[in-house]
């Protein structure tokens, strides 16, 4: 009786925290800039213009005491972003690499609990210091390459505490900004692929379709808001890899009265091609040294006969 009285309690809980969800939505994101033209010189006045943004933020961040925040904008200083805007939880898309010769790009989209504060702070699982370990290990294995990893938060993530978690609001929101940046990589000749962590992976689920892409890895996924790959509606290589240390395998994948995002990618029903990803767990995919990372490299370099499965 009391297990019943628990889990229907649980239920009416969760059924609340979806409606509150619908009921007052969070707010639209601010809006991406355009791209530039992949140019040397368009790009370098991109970089520069949102320098001096990051510059000041930083500076207004300091005045209002936030020394997270001050901290994380003044490490961003001397890189190179393509997009940058300090309002609400912050969108920051950052370039590593020669954006205007590369042939392939790989695009990070991370999770949940991402903002302009955590993009660097927790190391490879933020979207900077996990770009930067991805370009590094692309080099290893392909010197070569002409390979450019943009690491972009384009998106409100929402908490891994809060109702927005359990569906895929925030993640539409994001779909729709990832797509022009994809178009267009695509319309300038860039070969692209898409690296999706955790609820970043229902994201990029949801931008899927028809998306010129070459590949789509999902890792540490909740799903993707689809039942099978077939239901994507891509035609690009779609890749799914956990760590056999990962706490998201015991995540329910079932979708719900909104809730929920659906079939595991793991699953042999799902037709996703399996990557090595050890024994690492969520926030373990971009260490170096890693399995994980060493396969997210080639995938990002368009070699799948690399990738161990």
């Amino acid at each position: 009786m009391k297990l019943r009285r628990s889990s229907a309690v649980a239920a009416v809980a969760v059924a609340l925290a979806a409606t509150t969800a619908a009921v007052y939505p969070r707010p639209p994101a601010d809006r991406l800039q355009p791209m530039p033209a992949l140019t040397a010189r368009a790009l370098a006045a991109r970089y520069s213009a949102d320098a001096r943004q990051i510059a000041l933020a930083s500076a207004a961040a300091h005045r209002a005491g936030n020394t997270a925040l001050a901290g994380s904008l003044a490490a961003m200083r001397g890189r190179r972003f393509l997009d940058f805007n300090p309002r609400g939880q912050g969108l920051a898309v950052e370039v590593l690499g020669n954006l205007a010769t590369a042939t392939r790009v790989a695009i990070l989209v991370p999770g949940s609990d991402t903002s302009l504060t955590t993009f660097d702070s927790r190391g490879t699982a933020s979207p900077g210091g996990g770009g930067a370990a991805l370009a590094a290990a692309a080099r290893r294995l392909d010197p070569g390459a002409h390979l450019a990893v943009i690491a972009w938060l384009g998106y409100p993530a929402p908490s891994t505490l809060s109702p927005a978690v359990m569906t895929s609001g925030d993640a539409g929101q994001g779909a729709a900004a990832l797509r022009p940046l994809v178009n267009d990589l695509a319309r300038h000749g860039r070969r692209v692929a898409l690296l999706c962590h955790s609820y970043g992976s229902v994201l990029c689920g949801l931008a899927a379709p028809h998306l010129p892409v070459t590949d789509i890895a999902v890792y540490g996924s909740p799903g993707m808001d689809a039942p099978s790959v077939r239901a994507l509606h891509t035609t690009a290589r779609v890749w799914a890899g956990r760590g056999t240390g990962d706490w998201i395998r015991n995540v329910p994948h079932v979708r719900f009265l909104g809730l929920g995002f659906g079939q595991d990618p793991m699953a042999p029903a799902f037709g996703a091609r399996h990557f090595d990803c050890g024994s690492g767990g969520h926030s373990g995919y971009l260490k170096p040294g890693s399995i994980a990372l060493r396969n997210l490299a080639y995938i990002a370099l368009g070699d799948p006969a690399g990738v161990t499965r």
